[in-house]
């Protein structure tokens, strides 16, 4: 399964099975966190005017490109979003003190793991459709269009809470027939080689490499 994963980025019309989209979440609650927080969301767009209305948010729809038609035909979009109040919040707690985060300062961690241990949860989905014979794509939001999406997402601050934060999102479907040959919306990323893992792997300390 690890080795079957793609980045599907064109679909076919058939509809998501609900059962293998809500395995799917299930699995990606699974996912280690941080003081196990569980800091993570996930909105689901599975209707047609939910999906347009997000592509409508993150791109300009009128005159798309290549990667973004073959996009914009997948059934099923999926924000994943980082809670960072859970983490805070999980962090003041008596069990927790003495990691010395209890004050709820951001700037006392070491990085932002309610953005990694979301983006791990993410992976996990992406591997549950993919063994449930699927295909699915993680992207990046667009800069200057983050705000468009967590509106149309209703994913705003209140004074009582802070809202989530979409870290990406992720088209889920049925590849469409070139895709699933290997054709198809393919980007720059797919003329590169993967890196061997002997390349990046140091034993005992960076640069060592792996004798």
């Amino acid at each position: 399964m690890v080795r079957r994963r793609r980045m599907t980025r064109a679909y076919a019309p058939d509809p998501v099975d609900p059962a293998v989209l809500e395995r799917a979440l299930d699995h990606a609650t699974r996912a280690p966190s941080a003081g196990f927080s569980q800091g993570w969301a996930f909105v689901v767009l599975d209707t047609p005017a939910a999906v347009r209305g997000f592509w409508e948010a993150q791109a300009d729809t009128s005159a798309p490109d290549r990667w973004l038609a073959g996009m914009m035909t997948a059934p099923v979009v999926v924000v994943p979003c980082s809670r960072r109040d859970a983490y805070l919040e999980r962090y003041a707690e008596a069990d927790k003190r003495r990691a010395g985060l209890h004050d709820r300062d951001e700037s006392r961690w070491a990085m932002p793991y309610w953005h990694l241990d979301t983006a791990m949860a993410a992976l996990l989905l992406l591997q549950s459709v993919t063994d449930a014979g699927l295909g699915a794509c993680f992207f990046g939001l667009v800069p200057a269009r983050v705000d468009a999406v967590k509106d149309v997402l209703g994913l705003v601050d209140t004074d009582e809470a802070e809202a989530p934060h979409p870290i990406g999102a992720i088209t889920i479907g049925h590849p469409a027939a070139a895709a699933a040959a290997g054709a198809g919306a393919r980007g720059s990323a797919s003329r590169r080689p993967r890196t061997p893992w002997r390349e990046v792997a140091h034993r005992g300390r960076w640069g060592a490499g792996w004798a």
